[in-house]
Parts: structure tokens; sequence; C-alpha cells
């Protein structure tokens, strides 16, 4: 069945869990921001969790819907209404046809998931139906939602009853200050140990610039870099190298300022330094981030990325015993 777009909301766009295994020739991962909240919105209503959804930022979209089915919207406080009757969010609700689906204001995060019971079913694109609009690939014709777009849904199961929640201490927001761990990375050694200090005691600021591709952060003191003569094809500022492959959720600081964590969409390899990565635990978090809020970076072993990671993995491994 299709669902009528009436109105695109902000920066709405297809999205599953990504396109991996193509990042060595350019292409990035993609897929939603906050990937823990996508498949907590599918299991909901009883999807796999790779299924695709949509991705709505700061501001939902108003979709008519042509069939009944079940849906669910989770991640950022986006409340949403049903006819204008405003439902809870991380929680199966049941809509029929001709009804129409819209949001309030979002109260808390910065990112919305809405899954639909049998999945977005628009065309893969190496095996994946994430929007990547730079390279015009997946959702609808390489972009992001428009007023008067059709999307396809699936079959859904129709077992699947409205009302079933998750219980809130098995859902995931973040915190004010926010807290991102950090491992320090290959490029350390080029800051001094001062300034190295100084990156995880201060309190940095999320910048209005923060995208699919990467957020900035500011308010911290810049870096300090070790003196070195510049190899050989490097740029004249200091943060530059030869160019080198980046990690997903890298921290690149041009010319030593702003940090930058690379995120689903950033590109996969430049001449700027990285100075460390975050880990993947805290990469969903990024994604709920607002303009202005506060975060601290912390300084983390492998031990604990790894500990963190499958802290993680027990937290939906919960979820999916708490739905059964």
């Amino acid at each position: 069945m299709p669902i009528k777009v009436i109105n695109s909301g902000l920066a709405t766009s297809v999205q599953d869990l990504g396109r991996p295994g193509y990042f060595h020739l350019g292409i990035p991962i993609s897929g939603a921001m906050d990937r823990f909240a996508m498949r907590a919105a599918n299991m909901l209503v009883g999807n796999k969790e790779s299924a695709a959804g949509l991705e709505a930022v700061f501001m939902g979209p108003t979709l008519e819907f042509t069939e009944g089915t079940t849906i669910a919207v989770t991640g950022g406080e986006l409340p949403p209404k049903i006819d204008g009757e405003t439902k809870e969010t991380w929680r199966a609700l049941s809509i029929k046809a001709g009804q129409v689906l819209s949001f309030d204001y979002i109260r808390e995060g910065a990112r919305a998931y809405i899954a639909f019971a049998g999945g977005i079913r628009t065309p893969k694109s190496l095996g994946s139906r994430s929007t990547y609009a730079i390279g015009a690939m997946g959702g609808i014709d390489g972009r992001a939602i428009q007023a008067g777009d059709e999307i396809p849904i699936g079959a859904g199961d129709k077992t699947i009853q409205k009302g079933r929640s998750i219980p809130n201490n098995l859902r995931f927001s973040p915190r004010n200050p926010a807290e991102l761990r950090v491992l320090p990375g290959l490029y350390w050694h080029r800051i001094t140990e001062a300034a190295g200090k100084k990156f995880f005691s201060e309190t940095w600021t999320v910048a209005p610039d923060a995208d699919r591709m990467g957020y900035r952060f500011k308010g911290g003191t810049p870096l300090e870099f070790v003196d070195r003569e510049q190899p050989f094809s490097a740029g004249s500022d200091p943060s530059n190298i030869t160019d080198a492959p980046y990690a997903y959720g890298s921290i690149q600081v041009p010319s030593g300022t702003e940090p930058i964590v690379l995120h689903r969409d950033a590109v996969s390899g430049g001449g700027f330094f990285t100075l460390g990565t975050v880990i993947s635990a805290d990469m969903d978090l990024i994604g709920q981030l607002q303009p202005n809020v506060k975060t601290n970076f912390v300084e983390v072993t492998m031990d604990v990325a790894l500990s963190a990671r499958r802290d993680r993995a027990m937290l939906l491994a919960k979820i999916r015993e708490a739905l059964k």
C-alpha cells in the first residue's frame, strides 16, 4: 500500500541500518543516525530490525494512509498525532485507512524514527534503501521525501497488537550535558600533552552546522600542535596530513579549532588529522543532540569501548524479550 506525503517535515528521509561494505570505495554506510531507535521502532511493529522507515529531523511529516496498518515512533520525543489526537511514542499504534499522521513540536532529542508494519519498500541501492542524498542513492529518487510523494509499504504482521510499548528503563535518551566516550587515535601525537588534557577537561557546545555528515563542536580551547616539518603532499595548516582513511566516528579538527565528529554520510578519507574516534555505543547519541547542547568528551580504553558495545547489545536483547 502507498502512503501519501502531504507535508515532508524537515529533512525527512527513508533510512534503514545502512549499506556497509563500500566505505573503501568512498560510499558511506548511511542509514539511521540513531540505529537503536530505528531498531526499536521496527520491533514494535513486528518488522525485521533492518527494515526501512522514516527519519525525521526536528519536525515530523504529515502522512495520509490508504490502508490500515500499525506504526511506531521512537527516538527523539516528537509526539505523533492521528487525526489531530496526540499519541504516545515508543508504542505500537493502529492507524486506519484515510487517517492522517502528523506531529507536535519536538520535546527532546533531534531525530524521530517512524516504522510501518511491513517496512518501506522503495528500491534498494547497493543492498540498502537508505537515502544518501549527496550520492543520489536510495530513498525516493535518491533524495529526502517531498510533498506529493507516495511511499510504498509492504504487507505487515497482522498478529501485532496495538498498544504494546517499550518500558522507560529500556529507552535511550541523551543526558545534559552529553558525554561522548573517545578512543585517542593514530594522530594523537600531533597535539601537545597540555592540549590533549584540555580537550577532555573542557565542555564543548554542539554547533548549528550539525547534520548527517558530521557534528561540529565549538567553545573549547584551540589545540596546540607539536612543531614538525610538514610531510610531502600535506597542506600548510598544522592540522593537515598526507591523505588518510577516516574511521567511522573519527574526530577531525581543522586548524585545531572546532572538532567535527564524522557520522553516517561522512567521507571516507581526507587530509585532516583525526585525534580519536567516538566509540560505536555513543554514535546513536550524537544523532539526538540539538544545537547548543553542552557536551563533554571522555577518554576511554578499548576495554571500556567493547564493554559499552556489549551493554548496548544487551539492552536491545531486553527489548526483544519484553516484546515477546
